[in-house]
């Protein structure tokens, strides 16, 4: 498997367009509303998982923020009143024991992870009423294969909250520290110096948390090369296990709060190319491995281990160490996955709300994957893992002739072939070092839907 990455500009820009993230395959654009409660009982009572008694998934969306990040297009609600999180908790309660009727409760726990909004909004004794409560419809386990990790903003978490959090169970933190100039921090409304970091840092090592993620971004306004450079300096010397470097996307017509940027002050496309190519010198530099897309990790961190031995799998949590599980997802705007079904709940307060109100669970669209559909998420998923595509055992697994069955697809990929994105050899399609920034591109050339010409909205751009 290809592990080296090869920065090249004129590739870059020529590729550079929008496309999905593939996250799950179909993706959102596809999901549709004619699923109901049957459909995902069924699902959950005769998938795969349900059927050998595999562990589960959870992921539970916390939407609440004190004040908004101007970058942000989460679903997310601008907050300081904590009835509005109460009302809230009391609906996720009610879905916590619904959903739990549909799984045996053999299942354990293999992954959790709280996301939001900010899961550190709520204060530690509400977020400790919502481990309780899935502990008592779910399997929770204290072993040292969970991965139970939870998203927090810097500056709602002390010292001591950290201790909480490992004792709640948690053994991972994902820290949103974005960019550590004081100017770029101004111009996104998020300000956190990084000694605050720092000793949040030090606090979860105390209490011994396995592993630790940053997210950072690129693109932002009045990001220059040279205050970048200090950001990835100070971040390199705070040493995370995980990072994620996204590029930020700036769509005002979709997310209210990005408004408040001025157009004029993000970097042009050439400096945003460069703040991409600084990021990724530096910090393979440092030690880190580019794991694909916008990650990065330490060598000896579970997900960089995961990836050079062929198991890292992607799901609505990004990459992670676990294979396809059963996710079951909790919350307003919540995406899981059941057996063949994709699922998401009502991403409205108030159709969330009014569901539950009457002992529904809140389900408001989705899509159940083909034969087909799971075909090509095997090779969008290999391609997205593990930088190739076995076709041999891809066919066999399948019962086709790859060959045959994506003959369109591999005419369209002589284009990227002769690019020097990707090489055919013998039973492989391989990605090169140069290819491994553009895996986006390779991977919408297997996406039937895209394809075939279905409209979308706008998606993040590869670049």
């Amino acid at each position: 498997m290809s592990t080296g990455v090869l920065f090249d500009e004129d590739l870059m820009r020529r590729y550079d367009r929008e496309g999905p993230r593939y996250t799950s395959y179909p993706t959102a654009v596809q999901f549709h509303e004619a699923l109901g409660p049957d459909a995902y009982t069924q699902a959950a009572t005769s998938s795969p998982g349900a059927l050998a008694g595999a562990p589960l998934s959870l992921y539970v969306h916390i939407p609440f923020c004190q004040s908004p990040c101007f970058y942000c297009g989460c679903n997310k609600i601008i907050t300081r009143q904590m009835d509005q999180a109460d009302a809230y908790l009391s609906r996720l309660t009610k879905e916590i024991a619904l959903r739990g009727r549909h799984f045996d409760r053999a299942r354990k726990v293999e992954q959790l992870h709280f996301g939001g909004g900010t899961p550190t909004f709520l204060p530690m004794d509400r977020l400790a009423t919502v481990i309780g409560t899935i502990d008592r419809h779910f399997n929770l386990v204290r072993d040292d294969e969970r991965d139970y990790s939870i998203e927090i903003d810097p500056r709602t978490v002390d010292p001591a909250g950290v201790r909480t959090l490992a004792q709640l169970g948690f053994n991972r933190l994902s820290l949103g520290v974005q960019d550590y100039d004081p100017l770029v921090q101004r111009a996104i409304n998020r300000f956190q110096p990084a000694e605050t970091v720092t000793r949040l840092l030090q606090a979860a090592r105390e209490h011994g948390f396995g592993s630790l993620n940053f997210d950072l971004i690129y693109g932002l306004p009045r990001q220059t090369p040279e205050t970048f450079a200090a950001t990835l300096e100070k971040v390199i010397a705070q040493r995370p296990d995980r990072l994620a470097v996204y590029g930020y996307a700036h769509m005002p017509q979709m997310f209210k709060a990005q408004r408040k940027i001025v157009p004029a002050e993000l970097p042009d496309a050439a400096t945003r190319l460069a703040l991409l190519k600084m990021a990724i010198d530096t910090l393979t530099g440092a030690g880190y491995v580019y794991i694909g897309m916008d990650h990065f990790a330490l060598p000896d961190d579970t997900l960089a281990r995961a990836y050079a031995n062929g198991s890292m799998h992607r799901s609505f949590q990004g990459y992670t160490t676990h294979a396809s599980r059963d996710l079951v997802s909790l919350g307003v705007s919540a995406i899981g996955q059941v057996g063949r079904l994709y699922i998401q709940n009502h991403k409205t307060m108030s159709l969330y709300s009014a569901a539950l109100d009457q002992d529904r669970l809140p389900l408001h669209r989705g899509v159940v994957m083909s034969d087909e559909d799971l075909l090509r998420r095997d090779v969008i998923q290999q391609i997205m893992c593990r930088n190739s595509v076995d076709r041999e055992s891809t066919g066999r697994r399948f019962g086709i002739d790859f060959d045959i069955h994506f003959a369109a697809e591999l005419a369209r990929l002589e284009a990227l072939r002769a690019d020097g994105l990707v090489e055919c050899a013998g039973r492989r399609i391989e990605l090169t070092p140069r290819g491994r920034l553009l895996m986006r591109n390779v991977a919408m050339l297997f996406d039937a839907y895209k394809n075939a010409g279905a409209g979308t909205p706008r998606l993040s751009r590869v670049i």
